[in-house]
């Protein structure tokens, strides 16, 4: 390659990098696929690392206060991907909607299926909150927690269930950002939230200046008060109306066949994910049962990293989701499909990398967020072993997310039954119970189960019947 050609396409980059961080309008169903790729994912990715640092910032800050304070955040935070899994469910269904209305160029009706949306999550998060609350001790005993880690962590989950909303507003109106094109929003709301977060945890931890001293309370109200930040700033921007949706009064309106499309790509999705979140509540109660607390609390360090990594995979797959919808939409499936194979491999490049840091350096990783011996060896453990599946996380990623940008909610549920519920947590008990290996059993069967849901997620994507999906 020249100098020139080099130079050319180095300042073609930094010239799309910059349209994407500024949030420019963009029509994502013409011109360089590649170029389309990079303007939605840079900030989608951006923006789920910085929901990734949530998790990392709090386990980091939370590691002073000994294994008991880790498991807690560890235990509450796998109970919340419950909350999670609506939010993403709901999230998928805003995505694939508005995508696809925007993909037919009427933003009226992607307005109106963004706000519908919002109807829905709200009746759900008042219940999810109300139970948050009162049974949060229960939740803590249900997960597998030590009687003394309930007593101390009781507070702190029942802080972040009852700020639920908080959470699934976020992923929500982020989607709705997404499906619309416009990622730089739902980057920049990440930013703010985050931020917030870093700087408040430690100040409401330890006390610092005029801030109290609350201890494992503290980073939960750092959290949710960060996230609320976040949701209004998103707010102001979704109804402010300069941006490609524009909302109205009458779109608040119960519109009942709207709803009812909505709830019909919503359910498996939400399904999807719980059967997801579940394996995952099913893997740590099986640590924590089989290694006590410091395998716990090793476990529960090496995740957070885990999801540190996966969620920016994550963003390019939604990348993915928003091209099919859109293309999907504008009657270009062959471009959707093609999106779709370019999105995967920037995928299974960027997981490469991270796959090689977990093998060769997992334990002065773990270093970081703990000194404790014992919960140290765990957490390099899991690291290692998780980690060497991660080429096929981001394979199984764009697969399914580009299904669920389509509408085509089922076939990834079905997937994630098949591949957690039917193969990994029986593989996982195997290895524990049977062959008496203790917590590893449970660490090996992860890679194992998510490398068989990345082929066969694979498979169903190349047969195409996701491009006949009407939403």
């Amino acid at each position: 390659m020249s100098q020139s050609t080099y130079t050319n396409k180095l300042s073609h980059f930094f010239a799309l990098l910059k349209q994407s961080l500024r949030g420019d309008e963009h029509d994502y169903t013409q011109g360089s696929i590649r170029g389309a790729i990079i303007l939605l994912a840079i900030p989608m990715i951006l923006e789920l690392s910085l929901e990734s640092v949530f998790a990392v910032v709090d386990i980091f800050f939370v590691g002073k206060l000994g294994a008991n304070a880790i498991a807690t955040v560890g235990l509450t935070e796998l109970s919340i991907t419950i909350v999670y899994s609506v939010a993403m469910g709901l999230s998928a269904a805003a995505t694939a909607v508005v995508s696809r209305r925007i993909g037919e160029k009427d933003a009226n009706a992607a307005a109106h299926a963004g706000m519908q949306s919002l109807l829905i999550a709200l009746l759900i998060t008042v219940v999810i909150s109300i139970c948050g609350i009162v049974f949060a001790a229960d939740i803590l005993r249900l997960m597998g927690a030590q009687p003394d880690v309930v007593k101390e962590g009781a507070v702190f989950t029942r802080i972040m269930l009852g700020g639920s909303l908080v959470i699934i507003l976020l992923f929500l109106i982020n989607g709705i950002f997404r499906g619309a094109g416009d990622a730089a929003i739902a980057m920049r709301s990440l930013w703010i939230a985050s931020a917030l977060n870093i700087f408040l945890c430690p100040m409401l931890i330890n006390g610092y200046g005029p801030f109290p001293e609350l201890g494992l309370k503290g980073a939960a109200i750092a959290t949710t008060i960060g996230r609320g930040i976040g949701v209004l700033y998103q707010c102001y921007h979704l109804f402010k109306g300069r941006g490609v949706i524009k909302v109205k009064i009458s779109h608040f309106k119960w519109d009942l066949p709207i709803i009812r499309t909505l709830i019909k790509v919503a359910s498996p999705a939400t399904l999807q994910f719980i059967i997801q979140s579940g394996s995952w509540i099913a893997m740590g109660i099986l640590v924590a049962k089989t290694g006590g607390t410091d395998a716990s609390a090793g476990y529960q360090v090496a995740i957070r990293n885990i999801v540190f990594f996966i969620l920016p995979a994550w963003g390019m797959s939604n990348a993915a989701a928003t091209l099919v919808g859109q293309n999907l939409g504008a009657k270009e499936p062959g471009r959707a499909e093609q999106s779709v194979l370019l999105t995967t491999k920037y995928n299974t490049i960027f997981m490469s990398g991270v796959m090689f840091i977990f093998l060769f350096f997992a334990s002065p990783i773990i270093s970081i967020f703990t000194k404790d011996p014992v919960v140290q060896h765990f957490g390099t453990l899991a690291l290692r072993i998780i980690g060497s599946g991660y080429i096929f996380y981001g394979i199984g990623m764009v697969m399914m997310q580009a299904l669920n940008g389509a509408g085509d909610t089922r076939t990834p549920t079905w997937i994630n039954f098949a591949g957690f519920w039917l193969f990994q947590i029986p593989f996982a008990f195997l290895l524990v119970k049977g062959f008496q290996i203790g917590p590893m059993g449970a660490f090996i069967a992860i890679p194992v189960a998510e490398t068989a849901i990345a082929l066969i997620a694979y498979y169903y994507f190349k047969k195409g019947k996701w491009k006949e999906v009407k939403v």
